[in-house]
């Protein structure tokens, strides 16, 4: 039986390292495109090749420590090893170097993301291209764009519910809030994921590469009505988006002179 449990756990890493490597070449493999999603950030690579590289880290020492483990459950099968166990103390030069690696392993990574929190974290654009408020609510997204003016809190200021649009190739400052509890602002494609919190205004920013319709989700468990809390990101040229920002106005506009004139009527 111990020789079984040994192939048996033997499996574990063959398994995992195998649908690792096809889930690695999905974009050929339609059905099993079980890996990250398409990337249309010029910043997602940074986060792609960290998480890689950790991955990396990672999955060495498990298939290591599951290759060890089905070994000694082989080497010291109780059916083929009749004697008694002998039991030591330890050895203070293995509990040395195993608290030594890991140490450096964690120092390593510490060092290797700096640059990617640097990127998507601190080095914000000088001269965004676009900004626009979020304000998560349960359960909903409310999305506010400055009018003409460039200026926020004015009167020409646009809003739009779930629907965020933004250029193309262009760098895209957020201002991210929250009206009641915690949610999480998260653009798969993009590898943008922040945590929206009540009284605080946080920045972030990403720069779309493609155009196209992508999810944008809320990745916290911010109540009975999370799992409905999504949005659309649309990525469109300038042109495009310039002139659905014009039917946005248009459209608010004339909500405005509908309200005023009943207002009036009244």
């Amino acid at each position: 039986m111990g020789k079984f449990w040994a192939l048996l756990f033997l499996l574990v890493p063959l398994l995992g390292t195998g649908l690792f490597l096809v889930a690695l070449d999905a974009d050929n493999r339609p059905l099993l495109n079980h890996w990250f999603p398409r990337d249309v950030s010029a910043y997602g690579h940074v986060i792609d090749g960290l998480f890689m590289t950790i991955l990396w880290l990672t999955g060495i020492v498990f298939i290591a420590t599951e290759v060890t483990l089905a070994w000694f459950i082989w080497r010291y099968d109780a059916q083929t090893n009749p004697d008694p166990p002998k039991f030591t103390h330890g050895s203070h030069n293995l509990e040395v170097i195993w608290t030594i690696l890991p140490a450096a392993i964690l120092l390593f990574i510490a060092i290797y993301q700096l640059n990617a929190w640097a990127e998507t974290r601190i080095r914000a654009p000088a001269d965004p291209g676009l900004e626009v408020e979020v304000t998560a609510r349960q359960f909903e997204w409310r999305l506010r764009y400055p009018g003409a003016d460039g200026k926020f809190d004015t009167a020409d200021d646009l809003y739009t519910v779930n629907d965020l649009h933004v250029p193309l190739e262009e760098d895209i400052l957020v201002q991210l809030k929250s009206e009641d509890v915690l949610h999480s602002f998260f653009l798969p494609n993009l590898r943008v994921k922040q945590d929206a919190v009540p009284g605080m205004k946080i920045p972030l920013w990403f720069r779309p590469t493609a155009t196209g319709s992508f999810d944008l989700v809320c990745a916290e468990l911010c109540g009975w009505g999370h799992y409905k809390m999504k949005g659309r990101l649309t990525v469109q040229s300038r042109e495009d988006f310039d002139r659905w920002r014009g039917q946005l106005r248009n459209a608010q506009n004339k909500t405005h002179l509908s309200e005023d004139s009943d207002e009036h009527d009244g």
